[in-house]
């Protein structure tokens, strides 16, 4: 379908420049398919659904975050500074602005926030491109301001290159990416290396791994033993699992699936963001849209969103997986 057809039932978001537009919440245009490689696929995804569009305009959407006191998810435009706010009830609305760059430049090209999560005491964490750290909001989910603490800027010294993608486990240790994505020409590049890193709660970083050329999405397996990373990397298009020991210290790794031969015109998009469902299959963006492979590293399907997909996550009951896809966000029913 072109993207002319999808404006057409679309409505003006009474918000700021770029014009977002909403569709009408009782109806839905839908986009893409599901393909389906392996039966396993089937019970995750009904045979019957189908991928709505609900909302573009945006330059680069990323980072969804379900808040489930408002029945609302968060996510963010990384170029445009912004976090926006979307509910089956009110639609859309800006959330935050600015989000991850609080400077005086107007020339920078991803200053916003990226990955977002919550704490155990219900925090909004942000790694912020334009501030290179991952920062706190310092205000409650329902009346957000831009106002941030630095929970981390750096390694040994070192600032970091833009923090990506974040996951907290049980115990609040603090997993999280640091590519070079958010980084522009005049940025100094203080570290050698592209680093996935830990952060305790007592503000201890901790590198992880610094072999890989592009970490990107990062999440954890159910039972916090297995640190998945996505490496959006065009001649290494893979995703990583390494083995976790009882304080969080990577004690093994392997590629747990090679993307690299699905890329194609037909199929947008490099590994990125990722998420994990709670029956341990990973839910992770890739070439074609949200490629579904089970814990054992299977392909089962690919969720073909028909552009590059940057990110996805489920609501508290995982009855639908949103997404972000170039501009637009998006979302599908699960069982």
């Amino acid at each position: 379908m072109k993207k002319s057809c999808w404006f057409a039932i679309l409505v003006l978001a009474a918000c700021s420049s770029p014009k977002i537009q909403q569709e009408a919440v009782s109806k839905f245009n839908t986009i893409g398919s599901v393909e389906r490689l392996d039966s396993a696929i089937n019970a995750l995804i009904p045979a019957d659904a189908q991928i709505e569009v609900l909302a573009s305009g945006f330059e680069w959407a990323e980072g969804p975050l379900w808040l489930e006191d408002q029945q609302a998810l968060i996510f963010t435009d990384v170029p445009a500074n912004k976090i926006w706010k979307w509910t089956e009830k009110d639609s859309l609305s800006l959330y935050l602005s600015p989000s991850g760059y609080l400077g005086d430049r107007m020339d920078k090209h991803e200053p916003g926030a990226n990955g977002l999560a919550l704490d155990s005491s219900g925090n909004l964490i942000l790694c912020q491109h334009g501030e290179r750290q991952v920062g706190k909001m310092l205000a409650s989910l329902d009346a957000p301001k831009s106002e941030f603490e630095a929970l981390a800027t750096g390694y040994e010294g070192k600032r970091f290159n833009s923090p990506n993608d974040l996951v907290f486990n049980s115990s609040g240790q603090l997993f999280f990416t640091d590519p070079p994505y958010g980084m522009d020409p005049w940025d100094e590049k203080q570290l050698d290396f592209q680093g996935v890193y830990r952060l305790d709660q007592d503000g201890k970083v901790s590198l992880l791994v610094d072999s890989l050329s592009r970490p990107n999405g990062i999440a954890l397996s159910p039972d916090q033993k297995t640190l998945y990373i996505a490496q959006s990397d065009p001649e290494k298009a893979r995703y990583y699992a390494f083995g976790l020991d009882e304080s969080g210290n990577v004690i093994s790794g392997k590629v747990l699936f090679d993307a690299s031969p699905l890329q194609s015109e037909s199929r947008k998009g490099l590994p990125d963001g990722l998420k994990v469902h709670s029956s341990g299959t990973l839910f992770a963006t890739g070439p074609g849209g949200v490629l579904v492979i089970s814990p054992e590293g299977k392909l089962l399907g690919t969720i073909m969103t028909e552009n590059g997909t940057a990110n996805c996550g489920f609501d508290i009951g995982e009855k639908y997986l949103y997404m972000t896809a170039d501009a637009y966000l998006m979302r599908i029913a699960l069982k």
